[in-house]
């Protein structure tokens, strides 16, 4: 009974070192989009004689990306973008180590025949 919960227990773990890849890259896309559209709809609502000069050089990447209401929606849908794909492939390749990882230690642990 020992070995059946020890082996449980090993795919137990192996399964919840994985990541969901897409659910990660969502999370990462919402954060990074809420990033951007706060920020820029917080230096609107604070005003000033020149609104956003730093912000506004994310226009050289997000085309399209103003300090503006509408400029906002559009930072959010290149920054959520950004952050999947970014979000995406940090967990593929955290998925990837962790199998590779795991595969080595399942060889070690297999007895050898002679």
């Amino acid at each position: 009974m020992a070995d059946g919960d020890t082996d449980l227990e090993k795919l137990v773990l192996t399964r919840l070192l994985r990541l969901n890849a897409t659910l990660q890259g969502i999370v990462t896309g919402t954060a990074a989009g809420l990033g951007v559209f706060i920020a820029t709809n917080w230096l609107l609502l604070k005003g000033g004689e020149v609104v956003g000069p730093h912000l506004s050089l994310l226009g050289q990447f997000f085309i399209g990306y103003r300090v503006s209401f509408l400029g906002s929606f559009i930072g959010f849908a290149y920054a959520f973008v950004l952050g999947f794909v970014v979000g995406y492939l940090v967990a593929r390749l955290y998925n990837w180590i962790v199998a590779a990882r795991e595969e080595k230690r399942f060889e070690q642990s297999r007895p050898r025949l002679p």
